[in-house]
């Protein structure tokens, strides 16, 4: 006993020595200037989202590890300017502002638009490019040729941008809001949408060596996108505004904008932008003048995407649950091919990411001309997947029955297919309630994966708000209770119901 009481000393004792000693060493390096952090460690940490980031930062198809995109070339002529390295930060855009104010990375820098709801959150440097919101529609369609042309269709857009908010001003738009740059683009060529309007740069890349697509209109809508830098971080915003201006005159930033074919009139503009650079460095709004929107002015959009999340939940639940019944009948009672083709779609629906299931579903059953619209892929892809599961817990649960009971029907003169209804079914149901109650829970959840099939729904739709607001917690609080105020009363009908079979097994 003393022996045990001795070595928890020990390890207390050495966990203090080394908190004590640690935690000054942080600290100090903490409260420690950002710009001189960089300049002492020579590092400069950059965050960015390279998911679908083309022309801005995205992957190199001849050489994956490779990182390419024209703010890949900016953010290195930044580095040397500084003379540091740069070091690359992966991060969900929807999320990027948020980790840079946890201090996750020391820049973020990603075709942000400079905008009043960000200012309250981020310091911004002076605009390093011109941007303008541009219409794409396919070659052969000329209904739509200029902005008011897109009232009464189908647009697609990304979500927290100065195109969905345009759209959404102009009324009597259908707004499809994406969260890559790369899906608007294809479900327009898949006829699912009538338009794309999204920032020139994003078009130009993906619909100019298109032929099946074209460029519509003239720009609509110009804006800026800015280094966001941390509110106290005001020498750093400085320092990146002096390279900028030096890039500038220069001629390098012309150099690598020229070479991604992103330079125009525009950005001569640059230069012209001092009061821009006042506004967002000199003088940033103090605590006091932020303006916090209630939340509760979010609540209609979270309700709508409530229902969303609802009716394909449902939906797919009740596929999951017919098809995996038939699914664990095959293999316990079907012929030698229909076991062998039942355990070959459990094994492989259970083996691959759900993810992966609805983008083939989506974006790959095109390619062999069937073509499904997001709600029926995002229900045909979840009822599917839960399938194979459903399929497992029928056949523990029939499996879990005497056999004795089947043998005695039998003899009684039933058939096999009466004995399975009658006998077995019945009893096996009760065993299911529980896992299947679980799996109808966990259904509500997974279902927020089909936003990445341009469907809104409850986790989407608080993503899309909490970027915009930046209010995280108090938006995920009301969030998650909603997804409780979903599942909870499941999980007391599930209870009920199991107490109802339970007694009545007891009456017989």
């Amino acid at each position: 006993m003393n022996y045990k009481l001795f070595i928890i000393r020990s390890v207390f004792l050495s966990l203090i020595c080394f908190f004590t000693s640690y935690f000054p060493v942080t600290t100090s390096f903490a409260n420690q200037n950002t710009l001189e952090k960089i300049k002492s460690s020579g590092v400069l940490i950059w965050g960015f989202d390279a998911e679908g980031g083309a022309p801005y930062v995205f992957h190199d198809l001849k050489h994956p590890p490779k990182l390419i995109g024209f703010e890949v070339e900016l953010v290195e002529a930044i580095a040397r300017e500084l003379g540091v390295k740069v070091q690359s930060f992966q991060n969900a855009w929807d999320s990027i502002l948020l980790s840079l104010q946890r201090g996750d990375f020391d820049i973020a820098l990603n075709g942000i638009e400079i905008t009043p709801d960000r200012e309250q959150s981020v310091l911004f440097t002076r605009p390093y490019y011109v941007y303008a919101e541009q219409i794409v529609v396919r070659a052969s369609d000329n209904r739509i040729n200029q902005l008011a042309d897109l009232r009464g269709k189908k647009v697609g857009t990304l979500y927290n941008t100065e195109a969905k908010r345009m759209l959404e001003e102009m009324g009597e738009v259908a707004v499809n809001i994406y969260s890559g740059q790369v899906e608007p683009f294809k479900d327009l060529s898949l006829n699912r949408i009538d338009a794309v309007f999204v920032d020139l740069p994003i078009a130009s890349y993906y619909a100019m060596p298109n032929p099946q697509l074209r460029l519509v209109g003239k720009p609509a809508g110009e804006g800026y996108y800015g280094i966001a830098v941390r509110k106290e971080d005001t020498a750093l915003a400085e320092e990146l505004n002096k390279i900028i201006g030096k890039l500038l005159r220069t001629g390098e930033l012309k150099k690598i904008y020229s070479q991604w074919g992103l330079w125009n009139a525009s950005q001569e503009n640059l230069f012209l932008h001092e009061g821009f650079l006042e506004k967002y460095t000199e003088s940033p709004p103090s605590v006091s003048e932020k303006v916090s929107p209630s939340v509760t002015k979010f609540l209609p959009a979270l309700l709508k995407g409530a229902l969303v999340t609802i009716g394909i939940s449902m939906l797919s639940m009740i596929l999951a649950v017919s098809l995996g019944l038939a699914l664990a009948i095959m293999r316990l009672y079907g012929n030698t091919w229909l076991q062998k083709i039942s355990t070959a779609y459990i094994e492989i629906y259970r083996g691959t990411p759900l993810l992966i299931q609805l983008y083939i579903l989506y974006y790959g059953l095109p390619n062999i001309g069937i073509t499904l619209s997001a709600f029926a892929a995002a229900i045909l892809g979840l009822g599917m997947n839960y399938a194979a599961y459903e399929a497992e817990i029928y056949r523990a649960g029939i499996q879990s029955i005497p056999k004795g009971q089947t043998e005695a029907a039998l003899s009684l003169g039933m058939s096999r297919r009466l004995t399975l209804k009658r006998i077995i079914l019945p009893q096996a149901l009760r065993v299911a309630i529980p896992p299947m109650t679980n799996d109808f829970i966990a259904l509500f959840k997974d279902s927020s994966l089909v936003s990445v099939i341009a469907l809104v729904e409850l986790t989407k739709s608080y993503s899309i708000l909490a970027s915009a607001s930046m209010d995280f917690f108090k938006l995920g609080i009301i969030t998650a209770l909603l997804y409780f105020g979903m599942s909870y009363p499941l999980s007391l009908y599930a209870r009920k119901l199991e107490n109802k079979l339970k007694s009545h097994d007891r009456n017989l």
